[in-house]
Protein backbone atom coordinates (compact mmCIF):
# COMPACT_ATOMS: atom_id res chain seq x y z
CA UNK A 1 0.00 0.00 0.00
CA UNK A 2 2.88 2.64 1.07
CA UNK A 3 4.49 1.81 -2.66
CA UNK A 4 1.37 2.30 -4.42
CA UNK A 5 0.71 5.80 -2.54
CA UNK A 6 4.61 6.75 -3.40
CA UNK A 7 4.23 6.04 -6.75
CA UNK A 8 1.09 8.21 -7.05
CA UNK A 9 2.68 11.18 -5.39
CA UNK A 10 5.37 10.70 -7.76
CA UNK A 11 3.93 10.62 -11.11
CA UNK A 12 1.75 13.62 -9.73
CA UNK A 13 4.76 15.46 -8.96
CA UNK A 14 5.85 14.72 -12.42
CA UNK A 15 2.84 15.47 -13.89
CA UNK A 16 2.83 19.35 -11.74
CA UNK A 17 6.29 19.96 -13.20
CA UNK A 18 5.93 18.95 -17.11
CA UNK A 19 1.98 21.35 -16.80
CA UNK A 20 4.63 23.87 -15.70
CA UNK A 21 7.19 23.97 -18.36
CA UNK A 22 4.77 23.18 -21.01
CA UNK A 23 2.88 26.37 -19.75
CA UNK A 24 5.93 28.63 -19.95
CA UNK A 25 6.87 27.27 -23.36
CA UNK A 26 3.57 27.87 -24.83
CA UNK A 27 3.76 31.50 -22.72
CA UNK A 28 7.51 32.52 -24.05
CA UNK A 29 6.91 31.04 -27.55
CA UNK A 30 4.05 33.35 -29.19
CA UNK A 31 4.85 36.20 -31.16
CA UNK A 32 4.75 39.39 -28.43
CA UNK A 33 5.63 37.76 -25.38
CA UNK A 34 8.70 39.68 -23.58
CA UNK A 35 9.80 38.83 -20.14
CA UNK A 36 8.25 41.73 -17.88
CA UNK A 37 8.02 42.21 -13.86
CA UNK A 38 5.42 44.37 -12.12
CA UNK A 39 4.28 45.60 -9.31
CA UNK A 40 1.86 48.52 -7.37
CA UNK A 41 4.13 51.40 -6.60
CA UNK A 42 5.04 50.90 -2.92
CA UNK A 43 4.15 47.30 -2.93
CA UNK A 44 7.33 45.24 -1.13
CA UNK A 45 7.96 42.85 -3.56
CA UNK A 46 8.27 42.33 -8.27
CA UNK A 47 6.18 39.36 -9.49
CA UNK A 48 7.68 37.93 -12.95
CA UNK A 49 5.44 37.05 -15.62
CA UNK A 50 5.36 37.06 -19.08
CA UNK A 51 3.27 39.99 -21.34
CA UNK A 52 1.89 39.82 -24.11
CA UNK A 53 0.29 42.20 -26.77
CA UNK A 54 -2.82 41.16 -27.80
CA UNK A 55 -4.44 43.94 -29.86
CA UNK A 56 -5.61 46.74 -27.45
CA UNK A 57 -4.72 44.84 -24.56
CA UNK A 58 -1.48 43.55 -22.80
CA UNK A 59 -1.88 40.22 -21.25
CA UNK A 60 0.47 39.39 -18.41
CA UNK A 61 0.69 36.00 -16.83
CA UNK A 62 2.81 34.94 -14.14
CA UNK A 63 5.81 33.37 -14.39
CA UNK A 64 5.03 30.69 -11.32
CA UNK A 65 1.38 29.92 -11.65
CA UNK A 66 -0.31 27.19 -13.73
CA UNK A 67 -3.26 29.20 -14.59
CA UNK A 68 -4.26 29.47 -18.44
CA UNK A 69 -5.42 32.82 -17.69
CA UNK A 70 -3.50 35.94 -17.30
CA UNK A 71 -3.53 38.08 -14.17
CA UNK A 72 -3.40 41.67 -15.12
CA UNK A 73 -5.03 42.88 -18.64
CA UNK A 74 -4.32 46.40 -19.36
CA UNK A 75 -5.89 48.38 -21.80
CA UNK A 76 -3.13 50.64 -23.98
CA UNK A 77 -5.94 53.43 -24.59
CA UNK A 78 -5.78 53.76 -20.76
CA UNK A 79 -2.09 53.76 -20.47
CA UNK A 80 0.19 56.55 -19.63
CA UNK A 81 3.95 56.07 -18.89
CA UNK A 82 4.91 58.62 -16.56
CA UNK A 83 8.61 58.00 -15.82
CA UNK A 84 11.02 56.02 -16.66
CA UNK A 85 14.09 54.92 -14.11
CA UNK A 86 16.66 52.41 -13.58
CA UNK A 87 16.63 49.51 -10.89
CA UNK A 88 17.68 50.88 -7.22
CA UNK A 89 18.36 49.51 -3.65
CA UNK A 90 14.82 48.52 -3.15
CA UNK A 91 14.78 47.03 -6.40
CA UNK A 92 17.22 43.79 -5.52
CA UNK A 93 14.97 41.13 -7.24
CA UNK A 94 15.48 43.04 -10.89
CA UNK A 95 18.40 42.33 -13.00
CA UNK A 96 20.77 45.40 -12.85
CA UNK A 97 20.21 46.27 -17.22
CA UNK A 98 16.09 46.42 -16.82
CA UNK A 99 14.27 50.03 -17.33
CA UNK A 100 11.40 50.54 -14.98
CA UNK A 101 8.39 52.36 -16.10
CA UNK A 102 5.89 54.09 -13.59
CA UNK A 103 2.62 54.13 -15.50
CA UNK A 104 -0.82 55.31 -14.77
CA UNK A 105 -3.66 52.22 -16.13
CA UNK A 106 -6.81 51.80 -15.92
CA UNK A 107 -6.25 49.65 -13.20
CA UNK A 108 -4.76 52.49 -11.28
CA UNK A 109 -0.49 53.40 -10.97
CA UNK A 110 1.52 50.33 -11.70
CA UNK A 111 5.24 49.76 -12.17
CA UNK A 112 6.53 47.72 -15.17
CA UNK A 113 10.22 46.25 -15.56
CA UNK A 114 11.75 45.14 -18.93
CA UNK A 115 14.68 44.86 -20.68
CA UNK A 116 16.06 47.79 -21.97
CA UNK A 117 15.50 46.39 -25.78
CA UNK A 118 11.92 45.68 -25.13
CA UNK A 119 10.87 49.53 -24.26
CA UNK A 120 11.09 50.67 -27.35
CA UNK A 121 8.70 48.18 -28.56
CA UNK A 122 6.59 48.56 -25.33
CA UNK A 123 6.90 52.35 -25.83
CA UNK A 124 5.73 52.14 -29.78
CA UNK A 125 2.94 49.90 -28.98
CA UNK A 126 1.41 52.37 -26.71
CA UNK A 127 1.78 55.10 -28.92
CA UNK A 128 0.22 53.58 -31.67
CA UNK A 129 -3.31 53.06 -29.89
CA UNK A 130 -6.22 53.94 -32.18
CA UNK A 131 -7.64 57.53 -31.20
CA UNK A 132 -9.93 57.40 -27.93
CA UNK A 133 -13.60 59.01 -28.14
CA UNK A 134 -14.40 61.24 -25.49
Amino acid sequence: MTTAVLVVLVVLVVALVAAFLLRRHFLLSGLGAVTMWLRAPGAPRWAVGVAWYSGNDLLWYRALSLSVRPNRRLCRSKFHVDARRRPTATDLSLPHETVILTCQTGLGPQELAMDASTVTGFLSWIESAPPVDR
